[in-house]
């Protein structure tokens, strides 16, 4: 494949990327009148991006694409568990956790596991006073594996950020914002969940890891 059709593929995938993205989270905007367009675009919209990942050609390292693809893999089924009208919030919570230690396992592979102490200690720090904040609103059976969640987010965040601190490359700068905006969506979801009604929750929340999650998936090529 010669990189002129690399480019075209990974352009009309990033289209339909964002046409299922705005799917998503338009219908789940209106409810139950477009509960099927949400079971069809949320899980559709990972999934482009998983094969946007595959199919990167030039990618900052083997382990670092494939260990995305994989939190790719298990975001799809986190994804997946969440929207069901069952209650099967500790599946998605287990998903997105592997999720993260994958992305984890992406991140180290150049730059070592807490490089810039400092963020972690900032990064650590945020993640137990929000979870100390909403403390009081979880239930009791969700206390462990929220803050458990938590903290790992928080690793990966923090790795991400210091990843780009130490680095300074276009790849890790895109890792990073990623790594935040997940920070964000999972802290406003938690919020949303537990403490009180956003308005226009899924606009913020999906909007957010949405973006977290193409950030992600872009950083994975070495060069753009």
């Amino acid at each position: 494949m010669t990189d002129g059709a690399g480019s075209n593929i990974r352009s009309a995938y990033n289209v339909l990327f964002a046409i299922a993205a705005i799917a998503a989270i338009a219908s789940a905007l209106l409810g139950e009148n477009a509960r099927w367009l949400h079971y069809i675009s949320k899980p559709l919209a990972t999934a482009l991006l998983l094969f946007i990942v595959v199919q990167t050609v030039t990618p900052v390292s083997k382990r670092y694409q494939w260990a995305v693809a994989v939190g790719l893999v298990f975001s799809l089924c986190g994804d997946i568990f969440l929207m069901l009208p069952q209650d099967m919030f500790v599946a998605g919570l287990i998903c997105f956790l592997i999720t993260h230690c994958a992305y984890i396992i992406a991140l180290t592979s150049n730059v070592r596991l807490a490089a810039v102490p400092a963020t972690f200690v900032a990064c650590t720090l945020l993640a137990l006073a929000i979870v100390w904040d909403l403390w009081s609103s979880l239930p009791a059976e969700l206390t462990l594996p929220v803050t458990v969640y938590a903290l790992v987010l928080a690793l990966m965040g923090a790795q991400a950020i210091s990843r780009a601190q130490h680095l300074a490359t276009h790849s890790a700068k895109l890792a990073a914002i990623g790594g935040v905006l997940f920070l964000a969506s999972d802290t406003l979801l938690a919020y949303g969940k537990f403490r009180f009604t956003i308005p226009f929750g899924p606009f913020w929340v999906l909007g957010t890891y949405y973006a977290a999650q193409w950030f992600i998936a872009r950083s994975v090529a070495k060069s753009e």
